[in-house]
């Protein structure tokens, strides 16, 4: 039999640690003494050898390299031995307990509202956390066990598994007194030489100037760039431009009031899969399933995505 230099007690400590970055921290989230932890930890560096944490006078504790691989590894771990206890309990069929979930910046505002809520009404033993970010920010939460699941766009998964939550066709922003503002469609050929506002995230970017590209068209005259959705809407309300985007909110005024149009594009134009994202390398607990068949059930409203 297997024997290991480690207890189930000391992984906990240690992630709890690791989390709150001192043992002050720990203590009061785990409701353990402090000196219990800090016997647990050093006895954990003992037995496997390695120094886990660099201690810092008055200024708590950071991971050393060793311990940041350590953790890494460690996420996943701890979520299944979760799931394992459940199913000792006789609850294993059962959706409960904690649930960390990845979600793209410029989808959140858009579902994931209505998707906690409507995953926590069917299960109520069960609760999302939320970690919101941008395409690589997600992937690395997603490898290094941070969240069990994503969503986000379907572009550059490499090895990472996921299922087609929907697709949403891009669709062109214009401030109300354009041109083209009482048009039902535009066509990117009439856009191409006028100024745009250019919502400037990683791989959003190459992908609406791609869609140019593939048209033949050439790249458009980028006047102003920003990463906040509402920024590149007020931007064009203001007539600073035109932009093109994926999300649709469900009416075309910005923050300050202020009133857009949002029209169709005309001709082939590539929508963008929403996906719900994992690691090849790990088995979904019952609530990640659970969350990924309510996300592929759930229906935006009529005025939202398109």
């Amino acid at each position: 039999m297997a024997t290991y230099a480690f207890t189930l007690i000391q992984l906990l400590y240690f992630a709890a640690v690791a989390e709150h970055g001192s043992m002050t921290g720990a203590s009061k989230s785990l409701m353990i003494s402090q000196s219990a932890i800090s016997t647990s930890i050093s006895q954990l560096e003992r037995d496997l050898g390695v120094q886990l944490f660099v201690r810092h006078h008055a200024r708590g504790l950071t991971l050393t390299p060793a311990g940041e691989d350590f953790l890494r590894e460690l996420r996943p771990f701890l979520i299944h031995a979760t799931d394992l206890e459940d199913a000792a309990k006789g609850v294993g069929r059962s959706v409960v307990g904690d649930l960390v979930v990845g979600w793209f910046s410029t989808l959140a505002p858009f579902r994931l509202p209505s998707v906690v809520s409507s995953f926590e009404e069917r299960y109520p033993n069960a609760r999302v956390k939320v970690i919101e970010g941008e395409h690589a920010q997600l992937k690395e939460a997603l490898r290094e066990g941070r969240c069990e699941v994503s969503v986000m766009y379907g572009y550059d998964l490499g090895d990472l598994r996921s299922v087609v939550m929907d697709s949403v066709r891009p669709y062109a922003v214009l401030p109300a007194d354009h041109q083209f503002a009482s048009r039902k469609s535009v066509d990117l050929a009439d856009l191409v030489g006028e100024p745009m506002v250019l919502l400037d995230l990683p791989h959003t970017t190459n992908y609406f100037l791609s869609l140019f590209r593939m048209r033949g068209l050439g790249e458009p005259t980028v006047r102003f760039r920003s990463p906040g959705f509402e920024t590149v809407r007020s931007m064009v309300a203001h007539g600073h431009g035109f932009t093109l985007l994926n999300q649709r909110p469900a009416h075309d005024l910005t923050y300050d009031g202020a009133s857009l149009v949002s029209i169709e594009l005309t001709g082939h134009v590539s929508p963008l899969d929403v996906v719900v994202a994992w690691t090849s390398a790990s088995r979904l607990t019952t609530r990640a399933q659970a969350f990924i068949r309510e996300v592929r059930a759930f229906e935006a409203p009529a005025d939202g995505l398109d």
